[in-house]
């Protein structure tokens, strides 16, 4: 479930670039790359699982933009047991 990691201090803009990059991530196979030269080696992962990014720019665009992307989805349940008095 998404925390909205992505709703306070991002544009709208920014968000749908962070959903680009991670998605590309995902589509090229590289959530983790490794590259070396000559006498160094360094190593580049995603901060989160592309798929939590992923995850939460979804949870933020709809946040962000309702009248595009769709409204928040909110779960709720509630049960009431018994006999209620009228």
């Amino acid at each position: 479930m998404a925390r909205g990691l992505f709703i306070t201090g991002f544009t709208l803009s920014e968000v749908l670039a962070i959903q680009k990059r991670a998605k590309d991530f995902l589509l090229e196979g590289k959530t983790i790359m490794n590259w070396n030269d000559a006498e160094t080696s360094a190593a580049k992962q995603f901060v989160m699982p592309v798929a939590e990014v992923l995850e939460e720019c979804a949870h933020a665009l709809r946040v962000l933009d309702p009248d595009t992307y769709g409204r928040a989805r909110i779960a709720g349940a509630s049960f009431i047991a018994g006999h209620l008095p009228k």
